[in-house]
């Protein structure tokens, strides 16, 4: 860049030398000209006033001179001329300054010689006995003015050349060395070119972007690095346990009246790393945005009554009230997708609860959208936990945790698939009295499902299938 833009200020710095040289000396000889051309005319008064007193005399009188005087009469013929035999010489009474004199009294021209080195000036004067005295000098014309003057010419233009070598360095330098000290991370500093505005906004722009996708990755980076180690950790525990159990049965160490405990240890543990993977499986299909699966209208309610049915007993078993209610609320999205959100939130609220304890699954229509309510009155979680709760294997008490079992993905995987629904997720609880997690899913109309995936309301929920009524009673 810094000789691109030497280049050019040296260019224009040359050129524009050139040019106020040439037009300085054209304009410088015209001026002269005209000095030279009054200069000639009063030469003219003078010689007319000397030849009208004293004649040829005054002529042959005056000596060498450095211009020519030519005496012309009436009929064009040639009564004197200082250089020249006037005898031999043709008639002037075509020349355009003669005919001048004797039309106007004073004539004046210029001619060229035919080489163009000179240029003639002649002024010519006409006399009272009606004869014309015209007077010529020799005058350089404008190439022989550049030629004659070319040593000189050329020392300035070799001077003015350096100058401008030397001061285009300097101000390209200059030009350039803001840019050169551009600081990418503060680029509004104090000197900065204000026509860099646009593309510094662009660059503060890009950088702050830049910024942001760095730590993405390095966050990306961090949660696969934890994604990695939970999945070894979890997979590694069912595993030693299968390995350990089924290295004991192999061996012959175990009693034959313990052989089914030791088998089941190993179905469960088995079927818990075949659940893990499902889950995993399952969250990396939302992570590429489910696109295959099919979004259909869906009546919540039929699938919190599925969701009853499939807790009442389990609840019922752990001392626990399940109670269901609520009304018809229609959603167009995936089904599988959202027996899982109403499923892992069931199945939570169940599993941390206590003796004596309940759970309420509450699916209405409210304000134009469909809400899913699941609340409990269990253990609850501190407030320092909740942002985290929904981070995949994240556990706020692994001890109790690992006593209920579980692959620690269920929230992780209802925060995915809430957030491919468009719906909005609320989490509310107060340690030791329980949580509450509603999802409000978008009002009906606004939108329709488009490429990205994203669940909308369609104008006409499903009909009535049931009797509603203000809810149901699964617990004990």
């Amino acid at each position: 860049m810094t000789r691109r833009i030497f280049r050019t200020v040296f260019f224009v710095a040359v050129s524009m030398f050139v040019a106020s040289v040439a037009l300085f000396m054209t304009v410088l000889y015209g001026y002269f000209s005209v000095v030279r051309q009054e200069e000639l005319r009063s030469q003219t008064d003078l010689a007319a006033r000397g030849v009208e007193n004293g004649g040829l005399r005054y002529l042959e009188g005056l000596g060498s001179l450095d211009c020519r005087i030519t005496w012309i009469g009436e009929d064009g013929g040639i009564l004197y001329d200082s250089r020249s035999d006037a005898g031999g010489m043709e008639n002037h009474l075509e020349r355009e300054e003669v005919r001048e004199a004797l039309e106007d009294g004073y004539g004046m021209a210029a001619r060229s010689s035919f080489t163009l080195a000179e240029r003639y000036l002649y002024s010519a004067k006409r006399l009272e006995d009606g004869t014309v005295l015209r007077i010529s000098a020799a005058q350089d014309s404008l190439p022989a003015l550049f030629l004659g003057m070319s040593e000189p010419f050329c020392v300035i233009f070799a001077a003015a050349v350096c100058l401008s070598f030397f001061l285009a360095s300097r101000l390209a330098k200059k030009i350039v060395k803001p840019l050169n000290e551009l600081d990418l991370d503060a680029p509004f500093a104090d000197g900065v070119y204000e026509e860099l505005s646009p593309l510094l906004v662009r660059i503060q722009a890009q950088q702050k972007e830049i910024g942001w996708q760095r730590e993405e990755l390095l966050q990306t980076s961090k949660l696969r690095r934890e994604f990695t180690a939970n999945v070894s950790h979890e997979l590694k525990t069912p595993l030693q346990t299968i390995s350990g159990s089924a290295e004991l049965l192999a061996g012959g160490m175990v009693r034959p009246e313990d052989v089914p405990a030791f088998s089941g240890r190993i179905y469960g543990e088995a079927k818990r790393m075949i659940g893990l993977v499902e889950d995993i499986l399952r969250l990396s299909h939302l992570d590429e945005g489910a696109e295959d699966m099919k979004w259909e209208w869906v009546d919540l309610y039929a699938l919190g009554e599925e969701a009853a049915e499939l807790f009442s007993s389990g609840a019922r078993a752990a001392g626990v009230a399940f109670l269901f209610l609520g009304g018809p609320a229609a959603v167009f999205g995936i089904r599988p997708l959202l027996q899982g959100i109403i499923y892992n939130l069931c199945d939570n609220a169940v599993k941390y609860n206590r003796p004596g304890g309940s759970v309420s699954l509450e699916i209405r229509e409210e304000a134009g959208e469909a809400v899913l309510m699941v609340k409990d009155t269990g253990i609850g979680i501190p407030p320092e936990y909740q942002e985290r709760i929904f981070e995949r294997f994240y556990r706020v008490d692994k001890s109790h945790s690992k006593e209920i079992g579980g692959t620690g993905l269920g929230l992780s995987i209802v925060k995915h698939a809430v957030n491919l629904h468009g719906a909005k997720l609320e989490l509310s609880s107060v340690p030791g009295k329980g949580t509450e997690i509603s999802v409000r899913f978008p009002k009906r109309g606004e939108g329709k499902k488009n490429g990205d995936g994203k669940a909308v309301w369609g104008a006409q929920a499903l009909s009535d299938r049931r009797d509603h009524g203000s809810g149901k009673d699964h617990g004990l």
